[in-house]
């Protein structure tokens, strides 16, 4: 099933950071969008969770080097468009 987290990241410096982590996009399977900010020191991950977990997501960004923990789960049933 489809599911949106919110993670507080709190090693990003700059952009670069952010394109670090958008990265996991690609990288990790199960992942289907990744938004990350280091202004505001969050990232919003959009993932099948039958394939990839938060804990996963998780060990991945800190694998790159970032330190990450949810912050929100969004539930995309009762999402606004």
């Amino acid at each position: 099933m489809e599911k949106t987290s919110i993670f507080k990241v709190t090693d990003m410096n700059c952009s670069n950071c952010a394109m670090h982590l958008q990265a996991l996009e690609d990288d990790l399977p199960g992942v289907l969008q990744v938004n990350a900010s280091y202004q505001k020191q969050k990232m919003i991950v959009k993932f099948d969770d039958a394939v990839v977990t938060e804990d996963q997501i998780i060990s991945a960004a800190k694998k790159i080097g970032y330190t990450a923990e949810i912050s929100c789960n969004v539930n995309n049933s009762q999402r606004a468009v």
